[in-house]
């Protein structure tokens, strides 16, 4: 098992004094990356093989986010590796070795020029311990698109919106569907759970559509995100809300 210590930072602090959650999927996405550093793999290793590795779905649920200068420790582990894929656990914990956060993430190994999935290297099979302990309960869901919304934006893509894998960011997605959800569920709620799926490409340049429609029960809602023109679908995502304290 892997961990990462960090000191929450001012700039990552959104308008309640605490911690966003996208700053909490960066950290993740942080911890990961330091994952595979520390098999001497780093991203950057594997970008000059024309490698990356792609999330293709997952799970986050927080029972709260922390404050600024709290600090959090994450750890992660990977409970199965096939021959493209890898499924990673992450546990967040608060100074008192409480669980604030889990998470869970379905990765692909990605083939950067060709678009398609890569065996992963025998080598950082090798070095890699399988865990199989469980950090989060979490089917693979499969969350249906919806073609109409009571709330939407759009999106331009611009440069920075782009990694090294030359697509969207997963993070930038979820800050587009945040962005279309009502202000008076934002003002008096936090995010508590969000799945997401990754089913497609936004690239530089394109216009990128928001849907938000409320679920049948409670403070939940149905995300897609989609060209504005040709409606390809980029992502998909479901995310529940709960009161603030």
């Amino acid at each position: 098992m892997f961990k990462n210590t960090f000191d929450l930072r001012y700039f990552e602090m959104g308008v309640h004094g605490e911690a966003t959650p996208v700053t909490i999927l960066t950290l993740l996405e942080e911890t990961a990356a330091d994952h595979c550093l520390s098999i001497g793999h780093s991203l950057y290793d594997l970008l000059e093989s024309g490698i990356g590795w792609v999330l293709l779905s997952g799970r986050m649920v927080m029972e709260r986010y922390p404050a600024y200068k709290e600090k959090i420790t994450i750890k992660t582990w990977l409970s199965e590796l096939t021959t493209f894929r890898g499924t990673r656990k992450n546990l967040i914990l608060d100074e008192a070795g409480s669980i604030i956060g889990r998470a869970k993430g379905f990765w692909l190994f990605f083939d950067i020029k060709r678009r398609r999935p890569a065996r992963i290297f025998k080598e950082m099979v090798e070095q890699w311990t399988i865990n199989p302990k469980e950090s989060i309960q979490m089917e693979k869901i499969k969350i249906e698109a919806i073609e109409e919304a009571i709330y939407s934006n759009h999106f331009s893509v611009h440069r920075f919106d782009m990694d090294s894998n030359e697509h969207v960011n997963n993070l930038r997605y979820l800050q587009w569907a945040m962005e279309s959800i009502p202000d008076e569920i934002v003002d008096t709620c936090y995010l508590h759970t969000i799945d997401g799926n990754f089913v497609g490409e936004a690239q530089y340049g394109q216009t990128v559509e928001s849907l938000t429609d409320p679920a049948d029960t409670g403070k939940t809602f149905n995300h897609t995100l989609q060209d504005q023109y040709n409606k390809q679908v980029f992502s998909t995502a479901k995310t529940v809300w709960k009161n603030r304290k």
